[in-house]
């Protein structure tokens, strides 16, 4: 079984930074691309970024040139650096283990002076 735990979430003021981490339990994780999703109230869940097994990288247009994703297989965890941050990227930030249905429980962005 695959766990997925999140972390890094919180406040952060418009322009600041913010890095997520997910570590996830489980020997797939090396072998499985990951995502981070995020859901802002009222809003439908949206792909952020993926990052496939290998390191290739996609991103939201909306995000594109702020956020970084990487991961580390030795540590079984994926990141999310979050630059100049904007109201609009607050939600709630999720892992994922692409092409699975795990995925984890979340870690709240507020974007607010």
């Amino acid at each position: 079984q695959v766990q997925l735990v999140e972390s890094g979430g919180g406040l952060v003021q418009p322009g600041g930074s913010l890095r997520l981490s997910c570590a996830a339990s489980g020997k797939i994780f090396s072998i499985h691309a990951m995502g981070w999703y995020r859901q802002a109230p009222g809003k439908q869940r949206e792909l952020v970024a993926a990052i496939s097994s290998g390191g290739r990288t996609n991103y939201a247009d909306s995000v594109k040139g702020r956020f970084t994703i990487s991961r580390d297989h030795a540590k079984n965890t994926v990141y999310l650096q979050m630059n100049s941050l904007k109201p609009e990227d607050a939600a709630v930030y999720y892992c994922r283990l692409e092409e699975t249905d795990y995925w984890g429980k979340g870690t709240l962005v507020i974007v607010s002076s």
